[in-house]
């Protein structure tokens, strides 16, 4: 079973090697010196799990490249992009969105079907992971331990019945702890409620995750996912505050030493996921006249510090 990793950065390498690690061909489709860098040397994951890997690598996917599966992991912001280029690249087949954030499934089908597919509900897979993956340098990147990866139980009733329950099998196979659950949109909800309070706090304030285990940061962080939380209930998916804040303390201590996605976007100069996450928040709690001031204020406060760090970007 040929897997195709399209957006082949941190996470998206390490979901690679420990898929080519139980013996799947994978081709990584990321920046050029990434691609060298595996070409050259194969790639490396330090941390959790070590070895090197000898995953295909290329910028883009091969004229007439045949696969059976696909991950799109690139960040929200460039999730329309990848899309519509890996529609016009291969024939429909199963893809997984695991990215963090809301309402990411309508762009990535809009985008496949600009592609040239005709039905991709059909194929996307969507997915909630707790992998932990760091950048480290080009044909390098660093695992601190396995995670968990979330997914739809898989019932014939769902539009992507089958290429969910390949994914289920890859994953397992891999060695990745598999969580199987009735409603993937809650899973969703409630992973972007605690990445609202997370991450823009860690960005900020230039911190760790365990600096919001006490303090004055981490009332900052329950003030963003009370709000959130309140959203979510609106739309009758996000958990209740008691849950989320119990996911938040959880999170935070199982993490302390993780600088988020967040935080990194903004050291190497690049776009963050404020809008898929915060914002998106922010948008549906508008549209239902839900006053959300600490987040609005989040979100510009992450826009302002991401366009006066704007520069040269780097892998994600």
């Amino acid at each position: 079973m040929t897997v195709v990793v399209y957006g082949a950065g941190a996470v998206g390498s390490l979901f690679g090697a420990r898929f080519r690690a139980a013996g799947r061909p994978v081709l990584l489709v990321g920046r050029p010196a990434h691609v060298a860098a595996i070409r050259a040397h194969g790639l490396r994951v330090v941390g959790s799990g070590p070895g090197t890997f000898d995953c295909g690598a290329a910028t883009e996917i091969p004229t007439g490249y045949r696969a059976e599966l696909a991950l799109l992991t690139v960040k929200t912001f460039d999730l329309a992009s990848a899309a519509s280029a890996l529609g016009r690249s291969l024939a429909p087949l199963p893809i997984l969105l695991p990215q963090n954030g809301l309402g990411l499934e309508p762009v990535a089908s809009a985008a496949l079907r600009a592609g040239g597919w005709s039905d991709p509900d059909r194929e996307i897979v969507r997915a909630v992971h707790s992998v932990p993956a760091t950048w480290v340098e080009p044909g390098v990147v660093r695992a601190a331990g396995t995670g968990e990866v979330t997914l739809a139980t898989p019932r014939d009733d769902l539009p992507a019945a089958d290429g969910l329950r390949k994914f289920v099998d890859l994953f397992r196979s891999a060695g990745f702890s598999v969580r199987t659950v009735p409603s993937i949109d809650r899973e969703v909800w409630r992973k972007a409620v605690v990445n609202a309070a997370i991450n823009p706090v860690t960005a900020l304030h230039r911190v760790p995750n365990g600096a919001l285990r006490e303090g004055p940061l981490r009332e900052e962080a329950l003030g963003l996912l009370r709000e959130a939380c309140s959203v979510g209930a609106s739309v009758g998916l996000g958990p209740s505050p008691e849950e989320a804040a119990a996911d938040l303390d959880r999170i935070v201590r199982a993490t302390a030493e993780n600088r988020s996605s967040m935080l990194q976007d903004l050291d190497r100069g690049r776009p963050t996921e404020i809008e898929a996450i915060s914002g998106e928040i922010l948008r549906q709690g508008q549209a239902r006249g839900i006053p959300l001031p600490a987040t609005r204020a989040a979100v510009l406060a992450v826009r302002a510090a991401a366009t006066r760090g704007a520069g040269a970007p780097q892998p994600s």
